[in-house]
């Protein structure tokens, strides 16, 4: 294992909270949009990751192999998706523009699957993750620094 590699782990960890603060940024962002160019109003989108797993990865010596299952490389943003499984609140206002016009739901407008409360719990959650990548980074720049520090003794 290089003396990098702590570093590129946070680095990696940093990167996919960033694409998630984006990602919940819009979120909020679009909690009044009702039309989208898609048709219908905005669905809230989510981050998915995954643990980066290369093929030969390093191999902790301190630890069984059942328990040794790639640790050690990060993670990474597989896919952006939309959330279809909750269902879009509605709202009665007949006189909204994208108020649906006949049947059983007339006059309702279908609002977008934000909660703005989850939203900025997921918030606070990325930004503790990117602050505690930033602090791993930080120690690892210090560690370094005291080993150079002995070494050049």
């Amino acid at each position: 294992m290089g003396i990098f590699n702590s570093i590129n782990i946070a680095a990696s960890g940093m990167s996919a909270e960033r694409v998630r603060s984006d990602v919940i940024a819009d979120n909020i962002a679009n909690v009044n949009t009702t039309r989208t160019a898609e048709g219908g109003p905005f669905r809230r989108s989510r981050v998915i990751m995954r643990p980066r797993v290369e093929s030969p990865y390093w191999r902790s010596p301190f630890l069984p192999e059942s328990m040794d299952n790639g640790i050690g490389r990060g993670v990474r943003v597989v896919e952006v998706q939309k959330d279809y499984a909750a269902e879009n609140p509605l709202k009665y206002d007949p006189t909204h523009p994208d108020a649906i016009k006949t049947g059983p739901r007339a006059g309702y407008v279908e609002l977008p699957n934000v909660d703005i409360v989850t939203e900025m719990v997921d918030m606070i959650s990325a930004s503790r993750a990117y602050e505690a990548n930033a602090s791993i980074i930080e120690g690892s720049k210090t560690m370094f620094q005291r080993a150079l520090d002995i070494g050049g003794r």
